[in-house]
């Protein structure tokens, strides 16, 4: 191939590029600004930053390590109409530690106000819990500024990804749940969309970009199949799930919660695949810049090498990480020497085994699949760009 066709197909690739990221910021900020199709609660209502000015635990009674009642404040309005204004507000305690909060005095609270029908007379004064906005809004973008120093240009649209990937999924994969669309098909569709999207986001359209997004898909797809199959013979009701129930008492019974917990299994898993399967991509690119003579037999026999790697601690990894979420129930079970085989039969911990297992045999499908792929791919036209 001749230079200027090299150099045509390199700006053509570029422009792609840049056109390909533009097109997605302008997505995001779309989807940012829209509605989900679903009616706000509470309209008479506004929720505010409020520092706690002084607290009142009369009211509260505690039965063990269990407290119930009521805690009094008064607050100091932070932000909004009603800034500089203190009301006093109340802190309702139900006896549950996971929803229950204790607030001291200057703490910073997120605090309901409840107006009339004519949104001229606050009514009652609520605290919710304590406001976490501005130390989330920090730590994200000390996340994004790292990123970005670590990664540069590439770091830049790995935060593009990440925003898609959280607007996607927040307007559009789990609003269309609620109304009632299949959960496996419309998360397959959407974990498929989300995979081109950040793959090429970082690969660019290049072979390394082509062969990890093939490579993924087959995974995701395998990983979807697998969550299907053996969903049913482990009996897995959806409730397991934190609030599950509770979607059901909010409107929702026509929910099939055993099925958005089966899509729940390979989504939770398509971030690993497309990670194995973005890792062999970039190691046979890397491998055929530096040795492009290479056959097609040793480059994916490369691919194999990297790909046993990776696995084996990707796997691993997804056993923590879907254990992790429930380490005070394993504790429980310990401290109170439950029988293995009870724990084991248990629907949450079933659950999890079911997560595990699927999850892990579609990282060890993608593995094969995108070195198979790579090397048809690499070793194919070998002058066109990698």
């Amino acid at each position: 191939m001749s230079i200027k066709i090299k150099n045509n197909l390199n700006s053509f690739f570029h422009n792609s590029d840049v056109l390909f990221v533009l097109i997605i910021l302008i997505i995001i900020i779309a989807l940012f600004f829209t509605p989900t199709g679903f009616k706000k609660q509470y309209p008479n209502s506004i929720r505010v930053e409020a520092e706690i000015l002084d607290v009142d635990n009369e009211n509260i009674l505690q039965f063990g390590i269990v407290k119930t009642g009521e805690q009094k404040l008064d607050v100091l309005v932070k932000k909004g109409k009603y800034k500089g204004k203190i009301f006093k507000a109340a802190n309702h305690l139900i006896g549950k530690m996971e929803f229950d909060k204790i607030f001291q005095k200057g703490d910073n609270a997120l605090v309901t106000i409840d107006l009339n029908k004519e949104n001229t007379k606050v009514i009652d004064v609520n605290a919710i819990d304590h406001y976490r906005i501005n130390i989330e809004l920090f730590l994200l973008a000390l996340f994004i500024i790292f990123l970005i120093i670590f990664a540069g240009f590439t770091g830049a649209k790995a935060v593009l990804s990440f925003l898609f990937t959280g607007m996607v999924v927040l307007k559009v994969l789990f609003p269309l749940i609620l109304k009632g669309y299949n959960p496996i098909l419309l998360s397959l569709i959407t974990i498929s969309i989300l995979t081109f999207v950040i793959i090429f986001l970082i690969a660019g359209f290049t072979k390394k970009g082509i062969v990890a997004f093939l490579g993924a898909i087959t995974g995701v797809f395998a990983t979807c199949l697998l969550s299907v199959f053996f969903g049913d013979s482990f009996y897995i009701n959806g409730a397991v799930e934190p609030f599950s129930e509770t979607l059901l008492y909010s409107g929702f019974p026509h929910l099939d919660l055993t099925e958005i917990f089966l899509a729940g299994i390979f989504i939770s898993s398509s971030g690993a695949v497309m990670d194995i399967a973005m890792d062999i991509s970039a190691s046979q690119n890397e491998i055929m810049k530096k040795h492009p003579t290479l056959s097609q037999k040793e480059i994916i026999k490369s691919g194999f090498a990297v790909g046993k790697a990776v696995v084996g601690t990707m796997t691993t990894t997804l056993l923590l990480a879907y254990s992790g979420g429930f380490t005070a129930m394993l504790l429980v079970f310990i401290g109170q020497g439950t029988p293995t085989i009870n724990v084991f039969n248990i629907n949450y911990v079933a659950a999890e085994i079911l997560h595990t297992l699927v999850g892990s045999f579609g990282l060890i499908l993608v593995a094969p699949f995108t070195a198979i792929i790579g090397g048809l791919f690499y070793t194919k036209n070998k002058s066109v760009q990698n």
